[in-house]
């Protein structure tokens, strides 16, 4: 998007009438940001101090105040997730949960998988989001092939029942330059829809690498009859970043050499899903669900790499195409009962997940001319694979009184098929079962202590070392903790946990070549979190995780040592305050990374890490509606290094982002 567009935009944002909000700053202030229930961890609405898991909710308000512009960034300040193992690098937002790469099975939309590839991984936008909910610890029971360390669970935006509109202008550090829409309302008696919009042309701290996008989405919501509803949800988007943004690294590490060429160095990426939500009560107790969605990602990444930094330098080029296809839909039956002392609320369920792909790489056979344009290397061959998941799933949350106990049980049948140029076919077909029981019981004063025992099950597609193909990932968890909610606007959490994963999948390039790697792994920990409402006006949110991860088995020379990347120590706080009358605001906060090793031999070590943000905000009592804010990233731009797997990477430094916003 041009910055003329951007412009016009901006200058039609000021000429718009303003109109009764549908929520006003006054009511907002008095917003509570402690959400009471989520869906996420039972897939059915518990409140939080109910569930015997621990989970964390980043809801509109926190969405808003924080303005992040990645979903690692709005995971930034939530215990047990690590989100700076990679330093800066927009393509993808690669996290961990208790030590555990979610990456490619840990995110999930509206309740449904994203169904990735190995480059097509589905990105997210902050904007289009109501709230995101991280589970943690394996959740397999109800969501059938997950890792061990939990998932995320993205709430798209939805209809609502009151009429509003907003138009947000921003502009930033790098030529960054944004126009964020979201409208909707009701459509006569019956009907609602919700349009989500954001138009972005931005550049990056790194020569050549963007960070554009176009995205919209569309969603239709309608009340059939009193017992049924549907909703509709779709979305287009289309993004373009650079292709690397890698540092040539040496003997010693990372260097301040950028390994990529500009001339080469683009990532084309366009993706899409259309689905819907069904809802229908059979009787006043009993009730069906139906999530159903199609999604596709297409990509091109281009990139160039550097092998020799002495003149003349030599870089070469690589291609990555891929093509990926999915379809999802879970179906489910609700029912309340009671027996006796006790009531249930019982959920059945039947889901499935299938996704074919096809992905094709190139290399340029000789170096990048000094001079001139730089051509494409043609691509190879492609790789093709097809997976199908089926599972059945029974869940029981009963209450007896204070005690509260969730049991679950749950069988998957998976089929996979990997087709590589060259090898022949790989064949997978494996079946597992999980299962999940937990207890909570409530005592006097809002105290809530709690215990769980759950498994996960994760299928591997490629070849080991040996040449055989990966087993499936399994993984038990043992939890224990305690909630407390004295009064609405308070929630403090802590936990414990011991996860044992077996036959995890890393990749290791001691022979020379990256092969995958089975391993064991046993992450321990504990983790403290607290969302407070300290006094009118006053938020605070605060969090620490100790996570301990050992190789119980795995490479050569590296069993019993500590798994990279894997800061011991992480804590994180949170604070925004504003004053109803005069409608300014101000917060920031805090965050950092403990020390760690930068690769599974232990023998590069990983410095900690601090960062700083910060925000002021101010709603204009002279224009209703008109909301200004700045946030800064990074604060103090502080660009340390840090090295995962034996290669290193650098930080972000300070960027900052104004935003002007229409409510009407």
């Amino acid at each position: 998007m041009s910055r003329r567009l951007f412009t016009v935009c901006l200058l039609a944002t000021a000429a718009l009438p303003i109109a009764a909000h549908a929520q006003s700053a006054d009511a907002q202030s008095e917003d509570v940001i402690v959400t009471g229930t989520s869906a996420s961890a039972t897939k059915t609405d518990t409140p939080v101090i109910d569930v015997p898991q621990s989970l964390s909710i980043i809801d509109e308000r926190r969405l808003e105040d924080r303005a992040p512009r990645t979903i690692n960034e709005a995971l930034a300040y939530t215990p047990g997730v690590n989100v700076g193992s990679y330093g800066f690098d927009t393509r993808y937002d690669a996290f961990f949960l208790r030590g555990f790469n979610a990456t490619y099975t840990g995110v999930f939309r509206d309740g449904l998988r994203q169904l990735n590839s190995p480059s097509g991984i589905y990105r997210n936008e902050p904007y289009g989001l109501e709230s995101l909910t991280v589970v943690r610890g394996p959740a397999s029971v109800l969501y059938g092939a997950s890792g061990a360390g939990g998932l995320i669970d993205l709430t798209s935006k939805r209809p609502t029942d009151i009429r509003f509109a907003e138009v947000e202008g921003l502009i930033g550090s790098y030529d960054r330059y944004q126009v964020n829409v979201d409208l909707g309302g009701p459509i006569g008696d019956n009907i609602a829809y919700r349009l989500t919009g954001v138009f972005r042309d931005s550049g990056t701290q790194l020569d050549g690498f963007p960070d554009d996008r176009l995205f919209i989405a569309p969603a239709v919501s309608v009340q059939v009859d009193d017992r049924t509803k549907i909703t509709l949800l779709g979305e287009h988007m289309k993004s373009k970043t650079g292709g690397s943004a890698a540092f040539y690294n040496d003997a010693n590490g990372i260097t301040d050499i950028f390994s990529s060429d500009p001339r080469y160095n683009a990532f084309e990426h366009e993706q899409w899903r259309a689905g819907y939500e069904l809802e229908h009560q059979l009787t006043d107790t009993i009730s069906l669900h139906q999530n159903l969605r199609f999604q596709g990602i297409w990509l091109d990444l281009g990139y160039s790499y550097l092998v020799d930094p002495t003149p003349p330098i030599a870089r070469f080029t690589g291609r990555v195409s891929e093509l990926s296809k999915s379809f999802s839909v879970d179906n489910q039956l609700r029912a309340n009962l009671t027996t006796g002392a006790l009531t249930h609320r019982i959920l059945v369920g039947v889901d499935y997940n299938g996704v074919r792909y096809r992905s094709a790489q190139g290399f340029g056979a000789e170096p990048i001319p000094a001079t001139g344009s730089v051509d494409a290397p043609p691509l190879g061959a492609p790789t093709r694979q097809r997976f199908q998941q089926t599972g059945v799933y029974a869940q029981d949350q009963i209450e007896a009184g204070r005690l509260g106990i969730t049991a679950g049980i749950r069988h998957d049948w998976l089929d996979a098929r990997t087709q590589t140029p060259g090898v022949a076919s790989i064949d997978q077909d494996n079946t597992a079962l999980t299962g999940r029981v937990g207890v909570t019981y409530k005592l006097d004063g809002g105290f809530a202590p709690y215990a769980n025992w759950s498994t996960s099950f994760e299928p591997n597609i490629g070849l080991l070392v040996d040449g055989t193909p990966a087993q499936p990932t399994r993984a038990r968890q043992f939890e224990g903790g305690v909630k407390w909610q004295p009064r609405a606007g308070i929630l403090l959490t802590a936990a414990a946990f011991d996860i044992r994963q077996r036959k995890g999948i890393v990749f290791d390039a001691s022979s020379g070549v990256n092969e995958q790697v089975q391993l064991d792994l046993r992450s321990r920990g504990l983790e403290f979190e607290a969302s407070v409402r300290v006094l009118k006006g006053l938020d605070l949110t605060a969090a620490y995780a100790l996570t301990d991860v050992e190789i119980e088995r795995g490479a050569q020379g590296t069993t019993g040592n500590t798994l990279n990347a894997t800061p011991r120590h992480t804590a994180s706080a949170w604070a925004d305050y504003a004053d109803a009358a005069s409608g300014f605001g101000i917060g920031g906060g805090v965050r950092y990374f403990g020390k760690s090793f930068g690769n599974d031999q232990n023998t590069i070590r990983n410095g900690d890490r601090g960062f700083v943000d910060a925000v002021a905000h101010y709603d204009v009592r002279a224009v209703q509606g008109l909301r200004l804010q700045l946030n800064a990233y990074n604060l103090f731009d502080s660009e340390p290094t840090m090295c995962a797997a034996g290669y290193c990477y650098r930080d972000q430094g300070r960027t900052v982002l104004g935003s002007a916003r229409f409510r009407f």
